[in-house]
């Protein structure tokens, strides 16, 4: 046979697969030292070793075979896979709601790339019909491409774009938007849109998966699915995430954008709203609130449109011993703001106190976050946090820091905005202009309090922790 019947292949697996006559994409049952494997054989990544075959087995899972436990392998058929999903025209319906679904990326939008091996993002929002037909029963769906990228290459320019492209869709009519996103850097776009797009009259709808669209468990489909049903139907008009709720696929969650956090690298219910609880659940023709206050759907088109971002902007995670370097170094380098995410009630050591000051005598904005994540900075308690308060660093309530982060660089551009526009600070005035909109709460980012089913976290092992999860894991 020839190489083409092997991609990827080379040295020991390339000649292992000749001396079966097992093809790429030929059904195939290996027989090994560790029992016997029957799937797909998958081209290999070019970038990988040659002692390994790459087999898709029934659960849908892709496994790397050691040929050096290989006693023998058979070959039972072949079907070369085509894993391109044809993009549709999506149909018209004179009784659905008009949505519009923005493309950034991601593994909601992604295939498995058989020459590396990677997940790349590859569907079009036009492809992610292909494969959802059902959203056709639900709205009246356009799309647009507007990145192709991983979420960690989401940034600044990517957050005012997707801004100014909400604002025209508002202004054209849309009953609703949805945004693919990647899962990684999620809520950092939920934060940063919730400051650019404030009081939105339709509900805008960021949706991600954590597996990928050709793996079975992929939960692509289902949150597409709610988050269109959302985003067409639902009266909740806020920047929300939708993503599963429990592990099963019974329903998803819409998390208020300034209070959501990716919590598990892999699971499928990743994201949990932090310190509250979440707006809403949704499933297939229904929206049950949770909360009781939410901005409502309008039929106006206006927006506050602020799609400002400074880039001189840093979050810093504080660690026994750190060096007041660190934070020289941000000084020298011209960052206007930090974000210091500190220990217990808000804290760092001593040794930081010099830079703090030059910190405040540069104009510098510093806030204190919490590496908690649930409750708030309280830097009265204690001696240092007064002292730190003294040095300027200022409390940012019960913000998490991915959040304090994107808003303090989106306060900055604000000011910067206003400066373009006329308005003259001295650095004391935009010192506290910057603190002004810090802490003044756009949508739950800080709150009064938090309710006292805002943070549950179980540990297994104990009784009724066990029983509880008996009930509901599947």
């Amino acid at each position: 046979m020839s190489n083409d019947f092997f991609q990827g292949y080379k040295g020991h697996a390339l000649e292992i697969l000749k001396k079966y006559n097992v093809r790429v994409w030929g059904q195939a049952e290996i027989d090994t030292s560790r029992g016997l494997f029957i799937g797909t054989v998958l081209p290999r990544s070019e970038n990988d070793d040659d002692l390994h075959i790459v087999m898709k087995v029934a659960t849908g899972y892709n496994i790397g075979i050691d040929i050096r436990t290989i006693h023998k392998m058979k070959e039972t058929g072949y079907k070369k896979a085509n894993y391109k999903i044809p993009e549709k025209e999506f149909p018209f319906s004179d009784n659905l709601p008009f949505v519009k679904l923005f493309g950034t990326g991601g593994t909601i939008a992604s295939r498995l790339d058989y020459r590396t091996g990677a997940v790349i993002p590859a569907f079009s929002p036009g492809e992610l019909y292909g494969a959802v037909p059902e959203l056709a029963d639900i709205c009246n769906l356009s799309t647009e491409k507007v990145f192709a990228v991983f979420s960690e290459n989401m940034g600044p320019d990517q957050y005012k774009q997707l801004a100014i492209r909400i604002g025209k869709e508002i202004e054209n009519g849309i009953d609703g938007i949805v945004i693919g996103h990647g899962t990684d850097t999620l809520h950092h776009t939920a934060a940063a849109l919730s400051f650019m797009v404030q009081n939105p009259p339709v509900p805008i709808v960021l949706v991600g998966s954590q597996r990928s669209s050709d793996r079975p468990s992929s939960d692509a489909a289902l949150n597409l699915i709610h988050a269109n049903y959302a985003a067409g139907h639902g009266d909740i008009a806020e920047v929300m995430v939708c993503m599963f709720g429990p592990t099963s696929d019974e329903y998803g969650f819409l998390h208020r954008g300034t209070r959501v956090r990716k919590m598990h690298s892999s699971y499928r219910s990743t994201f949990r709203t932090i310190g509250d609880t979440p707006v809403a659940t949704v499933k297939r023709g229904e929206i049950k609130p949770i909360k009781q206050q939410y901005n409502h759907r309008r039929k106006d088109k206006s927006v506050k449109l602020q799609p400002y971002f400074s880039e001189k902007v840093t979050m810093v995670y504080y660690y026994p011993h750190m060096k007041a370097d660190v934070i020289d170094s941000l000084i020298d380098l011209g960052y206007e703001g930090i974000v210091i995410v500190g220990t217990g009630l808000g804290h760092v050591n001593k040794e930081l106190y010099p830079a703090l000051e030059r910190a405040k005598a540069k104009g510098i904005s510093v806030y204190m976050t919490l590496q908690t994540i649930w409750g708030y900075v309280h830097m009265f308690v204690y001696d240092t946090g007064r002292d730190m308060m003294a040095k300027g660093v200022i409390p940012a309530g019960n913000m998490l820091p991915e959040v304090a982060f994107v808003k303090l660089g989106w306060s900055l551009g604000v000011v910067e905005e206003e400066i373009r526009q006329g308005e003259s600070f001295t650095s004391e005035e935009k010192h506290a202009r910057v603190k002004e909109l810090m802490l003044t709460p756009i949508n739950d980012e800080i709150t009064e309090r938090e309710p006292y089913n805002g943070y549950l976290v179980y540990q297994g092992g104990v009784d009724e922790v066990e029983d509880f999860v008996r009930k509901f894991r599947k």
